[in-house]
């Protein structure tokens, strides 16, 4: 039984019938939150077949979220209504999982509830997702193969690469790479190396025959020998490219 006296049950009863009117005079008001009229009086247009999705993304956005507003409120009301009816019978106050009674102070806070805290429904953070998600983890999907120590050729990641060096809708403010200071370096892994792995494979050279061996001495080149890397003893002497200094 419910520990609750008949001045608090008359409090409570009040609360919910309150939150009740108010909830249905607002959604009077606004038409229910404008979806009682279409989507093509909120556009103007006779019908959007003809038009780019984007002209009409802020209403179809907007549409979107009055639905989950009314279902919201659709909810709300639901869960008065069986409140009241718990009232009714003799139920209310009273956890209906375990039966046991609901401290005023919850009640107080959610006059509307039917259950304990430790009982309470959706207190668990959903882990559904749409069915896409499954293709967007890891990053570009099944196309990314930097988590496949065998495979260092071309994928996913490089593919969105050279499409983004052309630019996209981003900011440097959205970056992953928090020293960013210009357009040109917010890229993904923009320090990577372009068209080889390792450095020397930028500036070691053979000719056609495949047995001649040649030092290109380009910007790679330079900085890999100032860092200590190399030996400029270990080099072979090319007369094609003594003064062959290319950047």
């Amino acid at each position: 039984m419910t520990t609750l006296t008949d001045s608090q049950l008359a409090e409570l009863r009040r609360r919910l019938l309150d939150e009740q009117d108010d909830i249905n005079r607002r959604l009077s008001a606004g038409e229910h939150y404008g979806l009682a009229s279409s989507l093509r009086d909120d556009t103007g247009e006779l019908s959007p077949i003809d038009n780019h999705p984007g002209d009409v993304a802020t209403e179809v956005y907007e549409r979107g979220k009055d639905i989950a507003l009314l279902e919201q409120e659709d909810l709300h009301l639901s869960r008065i209504d069986a409140a009241l009816k718990a009232m009714d019978n003799g139920t209310y106050g009273n956890c209906k999982a375990c039966g046991k009674p609901i401290p005023l102070e919850r009640l107080e806070a959610l006059p509307d509830t039917l259950y304990c805290v430790e009982h309470a429904p959706r207190q668990e953070t959903s882990h559904v997702q749409p069915a896409e998600e499954s293709l967007l983890n890891p990053p570009f999907g099944r196309s990314s193969m930097d988590q496949q120590s065998s495979y260092n050729g071309f994928d996913g990641e490089d593919a969105w690469q050279i499409v983004e060096q052309w630019g996209n809708a981003d900011s440097p403010a959205f970056s992953e790479n928090r020293d960013v200071t210009d357009y040109g370096h917010m890229g993904i892994e923009n320090d990577e190396n372009d068209g080889f792995v390792e450095p020397l494979e930028s500036f070691v050279a053979t000719d056609i025959t495949g047995r001649r061996v040649s030092v290109i001495r380009n910007r790679e080149y330079m900085h890999y020998m100032h860092n200590g890397e190399g030996d400029h003893g270990l080099e072979f002497e090319d007369p094609y490219d003594d003064d062959d200094y290319r950047t």
